[in-house]
């Protein structure tokens, strides 16, 4: 990778679009002109780590049985609860009571990489065979490293029909070296000669 195409993967601009991106944007915005934009980041990943270890409350913002007010008072309890800040508890309010609680863990998922652009880090989708092992992790972790020139948050995916190989996006920039794709390639590559 060239060390302009790197330059252009870290100062790409951030788009931001649908409804949980939006959301997710004014969230950022006011902890930005409020100063709190730490603290914001921590409750936000408090309330993600409540919504991921409780099917319970997962399922309360999903369930459209319940009305967005009762939805409100419940979540409303359970960050009472967890000591989050007031700002955070009364942007989730406001998505309570728009009736917007099932993208919550997308508005969440949108904040932080808002806020990873914000902070200067670039984030890479890896999609594998298999899983990798943390010393693969660790290794492709640091390539990427050395190719963008920042470090790099990995998200990573298993995808069995690659059969081998990764597919590496960053930014707008994909690097596809799956067996899949080679032999696709190959395939094609034989068809003009025969």
């Amino acid at each position: 990778m060239s060390s302009e195409l790197a330059s252009n993967i870290v100062s790409e601009n951030l788009t931001i679009s649908g409804l949980a991106g939006r959301y997710a944007m004014a969230l950022f915005d006011l902890g930005k002109e409020t100063k709190s934009l730490d603290k914001v980041a921590k409750d936000m990943a408090t309330l993600a780590a409540l919504l991921q270890e409780s099917a319970d409350l997962r399922s309360l913002t999903l369930n459209p049985i319940f009305s967005s007010v009762e939805k409100a008072r419940a979540l409303g309890a359970v960050i009472a609860a967890a000591k989050i800040d007031k700002l955070v508890a009364n942007f989730v309010g406001v998505v309570a009571n728009n009736g917007r609680l099932a993208h919550l863990e997308n508005i969440i998922s949108e904040f932080n990489r808002i806020l990873r652009h914000h902070n200067g880090e670039v984030s890479a989708s890896v999609t594998t065979a298999h899983k990798l092992t943390k010393t693969q992790l660790d290794a492709l972790k640091a390539k990427l490293k050395s190719m963008v020139g920042s470090d790099v948050t990995v998200e990573t995916d298993v995808e069995e029909g690659l059969l081998g190989g990764m597919i590496v996006k960053i930014g707008s920039c994909m690097i596809d070296s799956s067996l899949t794709t080679k032999l696709t390639n190959l395939e094609e590559s034989m068809k003009e000669v025969g």
